[in-house]
């Protein structure tokens, strides 16, 4: 997740091996939610999926939206 309106803010995040589950498990990957000092800030969320070894990527979802909603 990156705030588009102060980039430079590390929101966390982390890579996570598959595991055949639709769960992604506690303590995987740390993230600090969307919380704007004041108004309203725009977020980019991207997600990418890496073959095995993370040499190909498979597949990517990207989307953005503002918080709070305006």
């Amino acid at each position: 997740m990156v705030d588009l309106d102060v980039p430079t803010y590390n929101h966390g995040g982390g890579t996570i091996d598959y595991s055949g589950s639709n769960k992604i498990p506690a303590g995987a990957f740390s993230y600090k939610g969307p919380c704007p000092p004041s108004g309203s800030h725009d977020y980019r969320f991207t997600v990418t999926a890496l073959n095995a070894d993370g040499s190909m990527i498979l597949g990517k979802g990207e989307e953005t939206q503002a918080f709070p909603p305006k």
